[in-house]
């Protein structure tokens, strides 16, 4: 028997794990996208009523696909419609009563390779709006809760959650198929997907709450989805381009956080733990994604030019050794790309490098009236970065204090208070 604490700690853990392939399984057995969600989240509740009581299944990503399944099975008996399907499906969730105990329960639960990817391309389907095609594979690939949904589009949760409703509506009326689409239609939908398997990343690579500050099963869930993707669309820069960025942004993994979970930042990261498989993988799919452009007559894309930022830290050997100035220079051509508060803020930073704090602090300064980055710790923690370098440190402790307080990541939090509190120890002792 477990604890109710430990029970729900490893559900949640399984949860982030397996809920993509949970719910593109059941989507592509039922076809639709709302009750194989639906019918996920039965099993979900399922497990929190009986595993404290009956013990954690060896299997637990095979207990929620077969009790999901039968969810399914009892939905379409409930509303006396879709009797075949109900029959396929019945035959393929046949089991034995407790699906805890049956030895091959993994192996029943066998979805192919690509249903995450095919999930993601039914939820960027054009019938949809592009907002709504986000949110709705934020939540459904990528797990999310509608509150970090609705924080990361800074809009209120009850938009978010009409905005995955309809979607989930549209996309059932639609009768649109769980399958990836033919060459001649990807047009509509490829720049989407690629968005979201961007932001997929992003979250993994740095979340914006909860207790850990990678999660990395997401990242990594995103960077299989671009390998496949570059596999469909060899020729494609941009999707070249992405996986470049994921490879190399993934080659930090083992050197961003301490052993207790705690960030460690670039300037402090121990290079030697930097992944150089990851990163030769990165630098060859950039250079197959600037030579595909090349062939099209085409610069470099946002992703390509993210890419390339990527492999300028991942070839130097230190801070100190890194070409700063031709990072100013790649993120003046994304700003003029793909422009956004975010990316000049990332350029003034890399401006401190280059030419000093305090140019880089004017051009912080410029950015405080942006809507985009009104509520986001990202300003107050990068001036208090600038402020301590330029020895101003009782206002750089305050900016560190007025991040943390704005941070949602609990570890982030905890290290922005913890960088206040040594300046504070520093002026004690001075």
């Amino acid at each position: 028997m477990a604890s109710g604490d430990a029970v729900r700690s490893r559900l949640e853990a399984v949860w982030r794990i397996e809920s993509a392939q949970i719910v593109a399984a059941l989507t592509r057995v039922t076809g639709d996208l709302g009750l194989a969600e639906d019918a996920a989240q039965e099993a979900v509740s399922a497990a929190l009523r009986q595993w404290p009581a009956e013990g954690i299944p060896r299997s637990p990503g095979a207990w929620l696909m077969a009790v999901a399944r039968r969810r399914a099975v009892d939905r379409w008996r409930r509303d006396e419609r879709l009797q075949q399907k109900y029959r396929l499906l019945a035959r393929e969730s046949e089991d034995p009563a407790d699906p805890r105990g049956a030895p091959d329960a993994a192996s029943r639960w066998d979805p192919v390779e690509d249903d995450v990817l095919r999930l993601v391309f039914v939820a960027c389907h054009p019938v949809l709006s592009r907002e709504a095609r986000i949110a709705l594979t934020l939540r459904v690939v990528a797990g999310l809760s509608k509150q970090e949904i609705a924080r990361l589009f800074l809009v209120p949760v009850a938009t978010i959650q009409q905005r995955i409703v309809r979607a989930k509506r549209t996309l059932a009326e639609a009768r649109v198929p769980f399958e990836i689409p033919e060459r001649s239609e990807w047009g509509p939908r490829l720049g989407t997907v690629l968005g979201v398997v961007y932001l997929l990343f992003t979250e993994g690579y740095a979340a914006t709450t909860g207790q850990r500050w990678i999660r990395r099963e997401l990242a990594e869930e995103a960077l299989r989805l671009g390998r496949i993707l570059t596999g469909l669309v060899p020729r494609e820069p941009e999707a070249l381009a992405l996986t470049a960025l994921m490879e190399l942004q993934a080659s930090h993994f083992a050197a961003r956080t301490g052993r207790d979970g705690t960030p460690i930042l670039l300037a402090d990261q121990d290079r030697t733990r930097w992944d150089r498989a990851r990163i030769r993988r990165g630098l060859g799919a950039l250079e197959q994604a600037d030579r595909q452009a090349a062939r099209r007559g085409r610069g470099r894309g946002p992703y390509a030019l993210q890419a390339a930022i990527a492999a300028v830290h991942a070839q130097a050997d230190s801070v100190e050794t890194t070409d700063w100035e031709r990072i100013v220079v790649l993120y003046e051509a994304l700003g003029r790309l793909a422009p956004s508060p975010v990316v000049e803020l990332n350029r003034a930073v890399a401006v401190s490098q280059a030419t000093g704090p305090e140019t880089a602090l004017r051009e912080v300064d410029r950015l405080r009236g942006e809507k985009a980055l009104r509520g986001s710790h990202l300003l107050p923690a990068v001036r208090a970065e600038l402020l301590e370098r330029c020895g101003r440190p009782q206002e750089a402790r305050e900016e560190f204090l007025a991040a943390a307080a704005l941070a949602r990541n609990e570890r982030e939090r905890e290290a922005l208070r913890v960088r206040a509190e040594d300046l504070e120890i520093q002026a004690q002792g001075a």
